[in-house]
């Protein structure tokens, strides 16, 4: 990871059912500065589709989803510019 990937802010969604884990996500960054990292973990199984869609469609950008441990999933996004 380089330094540019650090997170710089955190999201803990763990237990948190559809659509809760992307709508905190959309939240988060909205209050973020652009270049900033946020870490994401959660739990919840559709999350693995739905955070990578959102930013997909979004001006940020997935630097990273792993699958630490089975049912546990991480994301690194970084903030876009508006």
């Amino acid at each position: 990871m380089t330094c540019k990937s650090m997170p710089t802010e955190y999201l803990d969604a763990d237990g948190l059912r559809c659509p809760l884990p992307l709508l905190r996500t959309k939240q988060k960054l909205m209050k973020m500065a652009a270049g900033d990292v946020l870490e994401v973990v959660a739990t919840d199984a559709g999350s693995w589709r739905d955070i990578p869609a959102y930013i997909e469609k979004s001006h940020h950008r997935l630097l990273d989803k792993s699958e630490p441990q089975p049912g546990h999933y991480r994301y690194l996004i970084e903030r876009g510019e508006d």
